[in-house]
C-alpha cells in the first residue's frame, strides 16, 4: 500500500471525520498475513480547516480511529487555522500564505514523511 490522501469538510453540527472514521473502521477488517490491519505501521498526519475546538475534536477523533487500525503518528502532525489573534481573518483572505502556516506545513510533512520511511526502514514489529 503506497501513499495516500484522505480529506473531508468538517462543519459545525455536522461531524465531518464521520465518513472518514467509518471508512477507517471498514479498512480495519481488511488484515495482511499476520491478522494485523493494512493500515498497521503506516504514517499519517491531519490537516483541519476550522475552529480551535473544532479541529481539536476533529484530530482527536481522527488520530484515535488512526490509532486504532495501526497507524503511527508523528509528533506535530496536526494542524488547523483557527485565525489571527481577535482578527477575524480567513486564512484563504491572505494574498500570501502567513509564515506560521507555511511553518507548520513544513513541520507537519518533514516530520511525517520522517517517521514513514522509518517504520518502511524497520517495521513495527508483528504483535
Amino acid at each position: 500500500m503506497g501513499r495516500g490522501r484522505l480529506a473531508a469538510p468538517a462543519r459545525q453540527g455536522a461531524p465531518g471525520c464521520e465518513w472518514v472514521l467509518e471508512w477507517l473502521n471498514a479498512e480495519s477488517s481488511q488484515t495482511d498475513g499476520q491478522g494485523r490491519p493494512l493500515l498497521y505501521g503506516k504514517a499519517a498526519a491531519v490537516a483541519v480547516a476550522g475552529n480551535e475546538d473544532g479541529a481539536h475534536e476533529v484530530s482527536a477523533d481522527i488520530f484515535q480511529a488512526l490509532n486504532d487500525v495501526g497507524v503511527s503518528i508523528a509528533p506535530g502532525t496536526v494542524m488547523y487555522w483557527a485565525g489571527q489573534t481577535q482578527q477575524g481573518t480567513d486564512c484563504q483572505d491572505f494574498d500570501e500564505r502567513p509564515e506560521a502556516v507555511a511553518d507548520t506545513t513544513r513541520t507537519l510533512a518533514v516530520d511525517t514523511v520522517h517517521l514513514a520511511k522509518l517504520l518502511k526502514e524497520q517495521p513495527c514489529p508483528a504483535g
